[in-house]
């Protein structure tokens, strides 16, 4: 089986190829001479490090979407803390691997937050007793600061964001990642061999001029083999807050997320509507959860994570059924 390495060019042969290398499309690859030298089939032992360190994670989830600005990192957030909300006594963690544009510390409220080193590893920025964020955010010298990185460096900061953080005990681990299907994705992906990912979740907005993108996304998926936990369409209309009258800002002119679901035959999580509230208090790193929970958006993560949860849960009996009998 061919390999390709994470920050491989386009038409890379693989590793494993007797070309590798060795043809033009390696030309200016930084792994070219690895390659050419037959020592790029010895295994990357990050892998092996990324196993051990997520091994007492339950459930890693990578959220995704082709497209910029459909809400991704406001929709993790939302996530993780109404994981954390069903049960105080659960881990869950937040790590933010979009290393040019990290939103994550903004989000969830921890700005100015320094990561510290320890024997054991980073120690992740907590937000709640039960809630944990890792961002390169935390390691520049401010938020306007530009990360201005070829692919080699991206890869090598994504292993050590998957390897050297100290989670602990978590239950949920979720993965927010940049758009597109650039350096950051195939690094993660690379790396999460062999740890049990539970799979993706796909963001999107109802207008074709994001599910165009988003469909690039499903097809990534499938081409690295990431189970599609199911598609979110995010800003689905904008409810009055006092007629509670919807209005859809971004059309779904040709059927929204709904219709894509059902021509890739992908599972609908949920609709969540467009709330100027909820977008201000991401902003003001505060818990909409709290601040506003007669928001509809609420109402709908709550349908939403019970329609996640239900579907982990099968595939968790599922696992095990498979183990018993075998």
């Amino acid at each position: 089986m061919e390999q390709h390495p994470a920050d491989a060019p386009e038409h890379c042969p693989g590793t494993k190829s007797e070309s590798a290398g060795k043809v033009s499309a390696c030309a200016g690859c930084p792994n070219q001479s690895i390659c050419a030298s037959g020592a790029a089939n010895t295994p990357d032992p990050g892998i092996q490090l990324v196993r051990n360190r997520l091994s007492s994670v339950k459930h890693k989830i990578l959220v995704l979407s082709g497209k910029g600005g459909v809400g991704k990192s406001t929709f993790t957030a939302l996530l993780a803390r109404s994981l954390a909300a069903l049960d105080t006594d659960r881990n869950v963690g937040v790590l933010d691997i979009d290393v040019c544009g990290p939103s994550q510390p903004r989000v969830m409220g921890v700005v100015g937050e320094q990561v510290h080193m320890s024997g054991s590893g980073w120690s992740p920025v907590y937000v709640d007793e039960n809630i944990a964020v890792m961002s390169i955010g935390f390691l520049l010298k401010g938020p306007e600061e530009a990360v201005i990185w070829r692919g080699p460096k991206k890869n090598q900061m994504i292993r050590q964001f998957l390897s050297d953080v100290d989670w602990g005990e978590l239950e949920y681990l979720i993965i927010d990642t940049p758009p597109g299907t650039s350096d950051e994705h195939l690094s993660a992906t690379t790396y999460l061999q062999g740890v049990n990912l539970d799979g993706a979740i796909i963001v999107t907005t109802p207008q074709e001029v994001a599910l165009l993108d988003v469909r690039k996304e499903i097809d990534f998926c499938h081409k690295v083999k990431i189970p599609i936990l199911g598609v979110v369409e995010n800003m689905t209309a904008f409810i009055c807050p006092k007629c509670k009258t919807p209005s859809h800002i971004f059309p779904p002119n040709t059927g929204g997320a709904a219709k894509m679901a059902e021509e890739k035959s992908l599972r609908l999580l949920g609709q969540l509507p467009l709330d100027p509230r909820i977008a201000r208090s991401c902003d003001e790193g505060l818990n909409p959860l709290a601040e506003f929970p007669d928001s509809p958006v609420v109402g709908a993560m709550e349908g939403l994570v019970k329609a996640l949860l239900e579907m982990l849960s099968a595939r968790g009996d599922a696992n095990g059924s498979e183990m018993d009998t075998s």
